[in-house]
């Protein structure tokens, strides 16, 4: 198994550099399984959308296609699963992520509150820190 950087796998879905998107293309199709850490694919959703200007319906697009991919194991499919589903209905990437693999009998606290507004009746329920 081999696992692929941030950049590998922003040539592969942008091909914006010819010769490096087909060198990640060939290292894929000589893999028999490539590994996802959740932090490439948080680095991912971000290069994505602050570099290269891509509009959320389409990110969450590319990482589906890439989490289908037949030779793919990604870190915790069901923490992934669940924040592409939360982003999916308009959560910030990262926030999605953090919640989905925070433990569900807890509490998710936060000062942003448009986080906290989206986050109000999921499990576990996003709060504002308490205080004055």
């Amino acid at each position: 198994m081999v696992t692929l950087d941030t950049n590998v796998w922003v040539r592969y879905l942008t091909n914006d550099d010819e010769l490096q998107a087909r060198r990640a293309m060939m290292l894929m199709e000589q893999s028999e399984a490539v590994f996802l850490p959740k932090t490439v694919l948080l680095e991912l959703e971000w290069v994505l959308r602050a570099a290269y200007r891509v509009k959320p319906a389409d990110i969450h697009r590319s990482l589906l296609h890439i989490l289908g991919l037949p030779i793919l194991v990604a870190e915790s499919a069901v923490q992934v699963a669940a924040a592409l589903d939360l982003y999916a209905q308009g959560y910030d990437f990262a926030d999605a992520m953090h919640l989905a693999s925070s433990d569900t009998t807890q509490v998710f606290y936060t000062f942003d509150e448009k986080f906290i507004s989206k986050g109000r009746h999921t499990e576990p329920p996003v709060k504002v820190v308490p205080g004055k």
